[in-house]
């Protein structure tokens, strides 16, 4: 498991899509490695469909109160 400890935090808790994923997009414009917080059930989708269409690699962790963690980085 890897360290959130060197990623930007963007929390869009309590934000519905699609706004977590405009969000992302914006930190990932200066930053390489971005830890995004999100309750929105649709927003894994859209981090996917984000990530996919700019070559980011995604790595998914949610808790058991349905917040999604979304570790995203580009090389």
């Amino acid at each position: 498991m890897t360290s959130d400890a060197a990623a930007l935090t963007v929390d869009a808790r309590g934000m519905r899509c699609p706004w977590p994923a405009l969000r992302l997009a914006r930190a990932m414009r200066d930053a390489r490695d971005v830890l995004l917080l999100a309750d929105d059930p649709q927003a894994g989708r859209e981090v996917a469909a984000l990530a996919a269409e700019h070559g980011w690699r995604v790595e998914l962790r949610s808790d058991a109160e349905g917040e999604g963690r979304w570790r995203v980085r580009r090389d």
